[in-house]
């Protein structure tokens, strides 16, 4: 009973309030591996969510998932097979690893930017100098939008994922989000407009020409609208708000051998990033619905009940990993879950992975030995894993 108690409280915490939630994947796995929370029912058992996320037709995604307030499915995360394959043969081209590597200059280019602006400062706040600007420039500019309508585009992306006034039940949600989700419509409503007028390199450019192709599976105006509502919130809340910046710098100022292992090894960086992803999971769980009554580890889940496969918990069980505490930046087989799995896997995970292998290189180039100040407190938002704040101080080169 103080095993089940204990996995209780964790989840009351939440993993994002957690600073090592590692424990409680851990706690849950072990005592309660299908556990009836006060919103989700939350698995941990490695095959449960392995399960869960290859079967849509008994745990979908759809809009009874979770509701940003938006007025139809979000594509590609809120549609299902076999209507989600036509969209993915569309988005996937845009995101291979190849079409990554041709805009790799750029971002380093842009890293070095903002780099520049503390470098010789000996401090920084990281999560306003360096997380925030980074990963959101970089997902303006894959859109082709004008960099000065950000600000806009971050309370809006709050306004949806964490509004005002909460907390919420599901219900209630969709009126404390419906308002600025029409807005974002509006916006790339009128976005649509001027690349059609104005094509130019961009994936939102792509989109529309995919929507014109003979045969190719063609994009409605409404269709573009819901992928581009998806890309807002996963372009600036799950790249920002930690995937993956904040808990790769907190966990590499806090252990500094494995940073220097990044610097005197580089060939090291694309495993250990794998490592990081496996161990900080920064999207701990993600949401899902029952299609139909259906037994989990012996479980009942009523159609309709919300449930969260846990991905950090997947990505911690020894049944997958042998010695799964220990962070090894060479670890191989490194089959993680901090992407998903199944038909909804990230569309992004090629673009996460160029932004984190670019930041990495070039921070540890330039900055090789930073701390958090003694005595910071950090403190953590609710849903992914994130900091509000994230002071590092270092030497300045002479």
């Amino acid at each position: 009973m103080t095993e089940e108690r204990n996995a209780e409280d964790y989840v009351d915490q939440g993993v994002a309030g957690l600073e090592e939630p590692q424990p409680m994947y851990a706690a849950l796995r072990e005592t309660a591996p299908v556990f009836r929370s006060p919103q989700p029912v939350v698995l941990s058992g490695l095959a449960d969510i392995e399960m869960a996320l290859q079967h849509t037709e008994l745990f979908s995604s759809n809009m009874d998932a979770v509701d940003l307030g938006n007025l139809r499915p979000l594509i590609p995360l809120q549609v299902d097979p076999p209507e989600h394959a036509k969209c993915r043969r569309i988005l996937d081209p845009l995101f291979t690893p190849r079409e990554m590597a041709r805009r790799e200059p750029e971002v380093t280019k842009l890293v070095n930017e903002v780099i520049d602006a503390f470098a010789d400062r000996g401090q920084c706040d990281f999560h306003a100098e360096f997380a925030v600007p980074l990963p959101c420039t970089v997902f303006l500019q894959l859109l082709g939008l004008p960099l000065e309508d950000l600000e806009t585009f971050l309370v809006w992306k709050d306004g949806v994922i964490r509004p005002e006034g909460g907390p919420f039940t599901f219900e209630e949600r969709h009126a404390a989000t419906a308002p600025v989700a029409l807005m974002i419509y509006a916006y790339f409503d009128r976005a649509i407009d001027d690349h059609i007028a104005n094509p130019r390199d961009d994936v939102l450019s792509a989109l529309i020409a995919a929507e014109f192709k003979e045969g190719g599976g063609a994009l409605s105006r409404e269709e573009l609208l819901d992928i581009c509502f998806l890309f807002l919130i996963a372009g600036l809340d799950t790249v920002t708000d930690s995937l993956d910046f904040f808990f790769f710098f907190v966990y590499l100022a806090r252990h500094p051998e494995h940073r220097r292992q990044l610097i005197k090894q580089p060939d090291v960086l694309p495993s250990a990033i794998e490592e990081l992803l496996r161990w900080e999971t920064p999207v701990p769980g993600v949401a899902r619905v029952a299609m139909e009554d259906v037994e989990v580890a012996g479980c009942p889940i009523s159609k309709g009940e919300r449930v969260s496969p846990l991905l950090g918990a997947a990505n911690t069980d020894p049944a997958a990993f042998p010695d799964p505490d220990v962070v090894d930046f060479r670890r191989n087989p490194n089959r993680h879950r901090a992407f998903g799995g199944g038909p909804h896997r990230c569309l992004g995970s090629h673009l996460d992975r160029m932004e984190l292998r670019v930041a990495l290189r070039e921070f540890h180039r330039r900055i090789t030995d930073y701390d958090i100040p003694a005595g910071t407190q950090l403190s953590y938002t609710g849903g992914l894993r994130s900091v509000e704040s994230l002071p590092l101080t270092f030497p300045v080169a002479r």
